[in-house]
């Protein structure tokens, strides 16, 4: 069986907690799932570690040696450099204020003590999945082989030239780029980006596929007909 302490491919948990069994069980079930795992015992070392290793998430209980758990929330959500750390709380307080005040220092969830490792593990997949979903509507630049898409500027380049494309071609890339090997119908291309008075047709759209590839030139083979479907973005070899 491989160590708990081999680096792992998955999300970063970091877990602070002052019960050494607690922590170590914590540990195990993290690293079963494929998660590398950190740990701490005190709210010194919890944020050091934090500001050190920039964990996706991180299991914070409250009662802690030094600064307990409030405190070490508060400061790592006002600190720029740990301010998008997910944090859930993990404690044995279950009383209402305990809860809201946790929440009132920015946790972003809050479980008590009992609990089933199912159900923590599950809490921490629906925030990394909401982390991720997040960060993919905040990136504005894609960089695909020889073609870059700036979302932000309305600029495209290929082998480092700049592409001219109009508002609505431009529309069509970003949309199917941002969600790769995603197929997109050409009812659903229309209805994201027609402007008011454009003219109703599902032929519009292969219309402007076609002038798409023409101008995309060198990476045309990115858009890919799906034949009695629609299109995508990806690769050749994903078709």
């Amino acid at each position: 069986m491989k160590s708990p302490n081999e680096v792992r491919s998955g999300a970063k948990i970091m877990c602070v907690e002052d019960d050494v069994n607690l922590q170590n069980s914590l540990t195990f079930i993290l690293w079963k799932e494929g998660y590398q795992v950190l740990c701490a015992q005190s709210g010194e070392e919890a944020i050091e570690l934090a500001r050190r290793e920039r964990p996706d998430v991180i299991l914070l209980d409250l009662i802690l040696p030094g600064i307990d758990g409030l405190k070490v929330c508060s400061i790592l959500k006002r600190d720029p450099r740990t301010s998008s750390v997910l944090i859930i709380m993990v404690t044995a307080k279950k009383q209402v204020e305990d809860i809201v005040a946790g929440l009132k220092e920015f946790a972003d969830d809050y479980i008590t003590k009992p609990f089933e490792p199912e159900i923590l593990l599950a809490r921490i997949q629906a925030l990394l999945r909401m982390m991720k979903k997040s960060r993919e509507k905040e990136k504005t630049t894609l960089e695909v082989g020889n073609l870059i898409i700036d979302r932000d500027a309305y600029e495209v380049f290929v082998n480092g030239k700049k592409v001219h494309l109009s508002k609505t071609e431009f529309e069509i890339l970003a949309l199917m780029a941002w969600k790769p090997n995603q197929v997109f119908t050409r009812s659903f291309i229309l209805d994201h980006v027609r402007e008011d008075g454009y003219p109703i047709t599902e032929r519009v759209v292969d219309y402007h596929i076609t002038g798409l590839r023409k101008k995309l030139s060198g990476a045309k083979q990115y858009i890919q007909t799906v034949r009695g479907v629609g299109y995508k973005f990806g690769h050749e070899e994903d078709s």
